[in-house]
């Protein structure tokens, strides 16, 4: 063959090879405050997932109908904090195909697979192969929202924490009784849940013993019911062992329940946190603010230096973690341990560390933050637990240390270990962030949509919302 057939052979081969098959992408549009009032601003976030492909790059371009309102830049770092969760024995985390998967001890069934077999590696929950946006492990339990903001739960249900109205245990997802729809956040407690609803108002259901539920009472509820005076205003719900937090539109932050020495059945103000709160998040017992400076603030229990101050004092009001003033994105409380999460993919840790669950190679307790080696960047989502850390990475790949009791740690083993290691053949779903800040919308209902134009990994998308301007 000659030279100038090979070479039109070549040309030929080219040509008719495949272009190379993007990976999908699903947009979420959040706003909040909603309904909010002519003249306030109103917080953007276009949510970019990717199913595969790693983390989508590139912008969101936001839009009123067609007037365009802005753009803003996406990233992974802490955007993915509701695609991977944990709790005492069990993890799920959402996959690459936009469905939910969990592993570990599975005795109520809380991995949700219809069986009560112990998992050692992720399998996939029964009925949620796909359509799922978050999804949150309670004690022995979990719940997920769907992508028409409808929540589903499965595990045990002896205080009514499924809220199906019964106390029968679920080994498969069955619905929150009057969530079908309208639901933007989940947060699963140890044997509570609560929801937000897309009006910024938070209903919670489950054991109610300390008042965790909010409703003036300290009786169970088996179907949701509305926390009182909190109807709307509010963007961001956690939820720890007897306690429940909400963040406001305004940045400040109410707490109900019991958390160290602080008790009440209906949201009071957390002191010193009234504004300047962008996050929250519950621990066993205490908990962690982000403030929009970046820094981290705790309160609670602190008897294995949880609350990161350098001391073991319990606090009933908010201390500042030391060497986290500024840079952190994203926060999440274990039992007895906390980690942030660095603009930058960097993962820090502090408290108990019987385990190795710090993730610093060693067993000792630590009292304020140290770095976890072979996390200084890429890391996009945390989840530390009961003596035990996963985390999630900008690939897709997720990575768990610490107490494997049950195989939670989903390597195939229940082997203890201080060094992280990968979760083999399994790779999660991957989110990315852009928010717009705007006061430009006018008095009524507004169609708003967020719309990602793609990647060289990642096809388009793009999602919408109603956003309710009063006058």
């Amino acid at each position: 063959m000659t030279a100038f057939k090979i070479l039109c052979v070549a040309l030929s081969l080219a040509l008719a090879a495949p272009a190379f098959a993007k990976s999908a992408s699903r947009t979420r549009l959040l706003t909040s405050p909603n309904p909010a009032k002519l003249g306030q601003t109103v917080k953007l976030v276009g949510e970019v997932d990717g199913f595969g492909g790693g983390a989508p790059t590139g912008t969101v371009n936001f839009t009123d109908g067609d007037v365009a309102l802005g753009a803003g830049t996406l990233s992974p770092y802490g955007a993915g904090q509701a695609t991977l969760t944990a709790n005492m024995w069990h993890v799920c985390a959402l996959t690459s195909a936009g469905g939910a998967a969990c592993w570990g001890r599975n005795s109520a069934g809380e991995v949700g697979d219809g069986t009560t077999t112990r998992r050692l590696s992720p399998v996939a929950v029964t009925g949620l192969s796909s359509g799922v946006v978050a999804i949150s492990a309670g004690g022995s339990y979990s719940c997920a929202l769907t992508t028409v903001g409808g929540v589903k739960c499965w595990g045990v249900n002896y205080a009514g924490q499924l809220g199906d109205g019964t106390t029968l245990e679920r080994h498969q997802p069955v619905a929150v009784s009057g969530l079908s729809t309208g639901v933007v956040a989940i947060a699963a407690g140890s044997q509570h849940s609560c929801a937000l609803t897309a009006v910024g108002g938070v209903e919670c259901w489950g054991s109610n013993y300390y008042g965790q539920l909010g409703d003036g009472t300290t009786e169970n509820r088996h179907t949701p019911v509305t926390v009182s005076g909190l109807s709307s205003g509010v963007v961001a719900i956690s939820a720890g062992q007897h306690h429940s937090c909400a963040l406001t539109s305004v940045g400040s932050v109410k707490c109900w329940g019991g958390i160290y020495t602080n008790h009440s059945t209906v949201p009071v103000a957390v002191p010193g946190l009234s504004s300047g709160v962008a996050a929250i998040a519950s621990g066993f017992s205490h908990a962690c603010a982000l403030t929009s400076l970046h820094g981290v603030k705790c309160w609670g229990t602190n008897n294995w230096g949880e609350l990161g101050d350098g001391t073991r004092t319990n606090r009933s009001t908010p201390v500042e973690v030391s060497t986290l003033s500024t840079g952190v994105v994203a926060i999440a409380g274990g039992q007895y341990h906390t980690c942030a999460l660095k603009g930058d993919g960097a993962l820090f840790c502090w408290g108990s560390n019987d385990s190795g669950q710090v993730g610093d190679r060693t067993t000792t307790t630590r009292d304020t933050p140290v770095a976890v080696p072979g996390h200084t960047r890429g890391v996009a989502a945390i989840a530390p637990a009961f003596g035990y850390t996963c985390v999630s990475m900008v690939t897709g790949v997720v990575r768990c240390w610490g107490f494997n009791a049950s195989g939670r740690l989903g390597d195939g083993t229940t082997r203890n270990r201080r060094a992280p290691k990968p979760i083999p053949d399994f790779t999660a779903l991957v989110r990315t962030r852009a928010p717009l800040l705007t006061k430009s919308l006018g008095a009524g209902t507004h169609t708003l949509r967020a719309t990602y134009s793609g990647d060289a990994a990642h096809s388009q998308s793009s999602g919408s919302r109603a956003q309710t301007i009063a006058p």
